[in-house]
């Protein structure tokens, strides 16, 4: 169910403290902890406490969680004094989401080039 934790999501496990992470900040209602494959000198995932598939179900059921993730995302970024910084919110396997608990990754610290991928 969404916003419950799930028993076989890596992120769950990481919100209860079961599986470690380098964790950077951590809020009521977000964590976020740095990549364990970072694409970036800066690479940063941002998530709700709360279960959810992906950041589209994650705006439709708790648009003020989303918007958390969001401002987070910006302190992640204030943190690591980045000037500019992108922010990736894969949504869906052919788009690259392997873990089903919506994230933001927070990628900077080099050029980002465009188009991505």
């Amino acid at each position: 169910m969404a916003g419950e934790p799930q028993d076989d999501c890596l992120f769950c496990k990481i919100v209860a403290g079961s599986i470690p992470a380098t964790i950077v900040r951590e809020t009521e209602t977000t964590v976020a902890f740095r990549d364990i494959n970072p694409q970036a000198p800066t690479h940063v995932l941002v998530i709700p406490k709360e279960h959810h598939r992906d950041a589209a179900a994650l705006a439709a059921a708790a648009p003020q969680l989303a918007a958390d993730v969001l401002r987070e995302t910006q302190a992640v970024a204030d943190e690591d004094k980045l000037e500019s910084y992108r922010v990736v919110f894969n949504t869906g396997s052919g788009a690259g989401q392997t873990v089903w608990h919506a994230h933001a990754h927070v990628l900077g610290g080099r050029g980002l080039e465009w188009p991505p991928g």
